[in-house]
């Protein structure tokens, strides 16, 4: 009986690169690996330079980031992947734009010592550096650039008017908030994200000459026309600041409120008889399995311990926040964190029901929310399919109702008879890659290009549509320039245990402390203790076995000194697999019976890169080699 083939890949550039899981899995392709191993070996400064290289909002992510590059960390297939976010907060807290005051350096000098010192470990410094203004006169851009306007100042806008002010161009950012910001300032609660850290980091984007235009409304006080007659270009990245509801029986009236609106009302502590923070009642329902469901949820918490001498309003009264969701608990999409602390908040979870109808009283007064059992969300190609029992339906008193179930942009400022088209939905078109509209001159970037995504997509996107406008204006692309590296590693080595240590919780004030503030931030960080162990769990996927097949005497000893069974002797004819497997098979194996001959398999999901097959080995045919790469930009 013959035994069954085994489908291998030939490793080649690409392939190491494939390795390095978090770097693929950021949208801004940020080097975690490397400042995670940077951190283990003590080198805090250099990790913040590779955090910070290709993330102008570094510190901002540091924070709230959905954080791709731990969802695709291998550690995860082991235990529990590394806390990526929580070490990158723990290095920006020491050398981010957070860490200074304006009398300890300035904004500017900050990102001058990013951009002129650090190495090539992809890449350690602003990844724009080689390219662009001249680096003395950076945050010196005073009028020879050609004007870009940019409307909205979230994540997609600030990372665009950063790239384009280092690229040399002069962009003016409209927001219709006091503050800048946008969705951070005012969707994102203080307690997860403080807003002198954001000040912060805008300061820093605005000392590149960057002008900011606050309590302007495109559309209300001044018109896009108007815009685009005044600016070479202009980029719309307003994000989706209205809330998805859906059309119930009951759904229309008093005591229903969009998340997203509620969450802007108490960022600006708006009172006004319009605010959704006037009367929330005793007890609130908020229908959502995210994480803007539980910034709601744990909002409301809070405010209950809002001390009545720090303002007039008060939401006193407030006994029971109920969250409710179609998804069970394995499937909600929120992060499993905000689920935990939310628990130990009070949030009260219903997973698995669907809202029916908004039940009123004979004077239209909300009296509750009667939903029916979900029993399934997605269909079998997991597409958005839900299957509900009709015959299990739950009711739940409540005096609000808070939908946080997605959101949407409000692009009403753009006239129908605009030279930008939309689509039968309203949406507006753009080619996916230059992130151009129909109007030569008009560009979108963020969730308004591509609907509701993380945070770190919009500060791809903000960077991707400053590449676009610049290949625009100039007839010069700037073109990715990649550059791979294989070190040796004669000397290398893992910390003592490395694979034993467990994840590093991240330190938090209690539920109690939490629950009477809006403003406590509930994650302490990491010492440098507590982050040194916890980097020093990374697998450094960076470093791979390298195999010399004219040293190898097969005698198998590196597959039975794996401690992960990863490595396999196995016979040549049992594998299969394309891009020039059969044509390297027939070189080296010409008139040779592939029976014959041995190869040896590696699966990369399983090695830890511990180098005992290194070890082991008696004739010196495998070595640990690191791969490295790093991007520029060029014309």
């Amino acid at each position: 009986m013959s035994l069954p083939s085994i489908q291998v890949e030939l490793p080649d550039d690409a392939y190491w690169q494939r390795q390095i899981n978090c770097q693929q899995a950021c949208p801004v392709h940020t080097d975690a690996r490397g400042y995670v191993r940077a951190i283990a070996g003590g080198d805090f400064e250099q990790a913040y330079r590779i955090a910070r290289g290709p993330n102008p909002l570094a510190s901002i992510c540091g924070r709230v980031c959905g954080a791709p590059c731990e969802a695709a960390c291998r550690r995860g297939s082991v235990d529990e992947a590394i806390s990526i976010r929580a070490l990158k907060r723990f290095v920006t807290d020491r050398f981010g734009p957070e860490s200074f005051t304006r009398e300890t350096l300035k904004p500017i000098e900050l990102l001058k010592r990013v951009i002129s010192t650090g190495g090539r470990d992809c890449r350690g410094q602003e990844e724009l550096a080689s390219f662009g203004i001249p680096f003395s006169q950076i945050g010196e851009n005073k009028g020879d650039g050609k004007r870009i306007a940019i409307i909205g100042s979230g994540p997609a806008g600030l990372a665009a008017a950063h790239d384009l002010a280092l690229l040399g161009y002069r962009p003016t950012v409209f927001e219709m908030e006091a503050v800048p910001a946008g969705m951070l300032a005012v969707g994102i609660p203080e307690y997860r994200l403080p807003r002198d850290l954001i000040a912060a980091e805008v300061e820093v984007i605005r000392s590149l000459g960057v002008e900011f235009v606050c309590n302007t409304q495109v559309g209300k006080d001044i018109a896009l026309a108007d815009i685009r007659k005044d600016f070479a270009a202009t980029i719309i990245a307003v994000g989706a600041k209205r809330s998805r509801i859906i059309p119930i029986p009951g759904g229309d009236g008093p005591g229903i409120l969009g998340g997203v609106e509620f969450l802007r009302d108490l960022a600006v502590r708006d009172e006004s008889s319009s605010s959704s923070l006037r009367q929330l009642g005793e007890r609130v329902v908020v229908i959502g399995g995210g994480n803007v469901a539980y910034d709601v949820s744990r909002s409301v918490i809070r405010q209950v311990g809002y001390d009545v001498s720090r303002s007039a309003l008060r939401l006193g009264g407030v006994r029971e926040v109920h969250l409710c969701c179609l998804e069970s608990v394995d499937e909600m999409p929120a992060d499993d964190v905000e689920i935990i602390e939310g628990n130990e908040e009070g949030v009260e979870l219903h997973p698995s029901l669907g809202p029916l109808s908004v039940e009123r009283d004979a004077d239209g007064r909300l009296e509750g929310i009667k939903f029916k059992r979900c029993l399934r969300v997605f269909d079998e190609n997991r597409r958005f399919s839900p299957k509900f029992d009709e015959a299990d339906t739950t009711f739940i008193r409540a005096d609000t109702v808070v939908w946080a179930i997605g959101q949407r942009s409000d692009v009403s400022f753009i006239g129908d008879d605009s030279d930008i088209k939309r689509d039968e939905r309203g949406v507006i078109q753009s080619d996916a890659e230059t992130l151009r509209t129909s109007a030569t001159d008009v560009y979108l970037a963020g969730d308004i290009a591509y609907g509701p995504r993380l945070l770190i997509d919009a500060v791809a996107s903000g960077k991707k549509v400053a590449r676009s406008i610049h290949a625009a204006l100039t007839g010069q692309s700037l073109r990715k320039r990649e550059e791979f590296v294989q070190i040796n590693l004669p000397d290398y080595a893992r910390e003592q245990d490395y694979e034993k240590l467990q994840r590093t919780a991240v330190p938090t004030v209690s539920a109690e402390e939490r629950r009477g503030s809006q403003t406590a931030v509930v994650e302490r960080g990491y010492d440098e203790s507590a982050a040194v162990t916890e980097a020093c769990r990374c697998l450094d996927c960076g470093v791979n076995t390298i195999f010399d097949s004219e040293k190898c005497i097969l005698c198998g000893g590196c597959a039975d000194v794996c401690p992960e069974l990863c490595l396999r002797l196995v016979s040549c004819d049992r594998l299969t697999g394309e891009d020039g497997l059969p044509e390297l098979l027939q070189e080296r194996y010409s008139g040779e019976e592939l029976s014959e001959m041995s190869a040896i398999i590696k699966d990369e999901d399983k090695c830890i890169r511990c180098a005992l097959c290194a070890e082991r080995c008696p004739v010196g045919a495998i070595t640990m080699e690191r791969f490295q790469f790093s991007c520029d930009w060029s014309e």
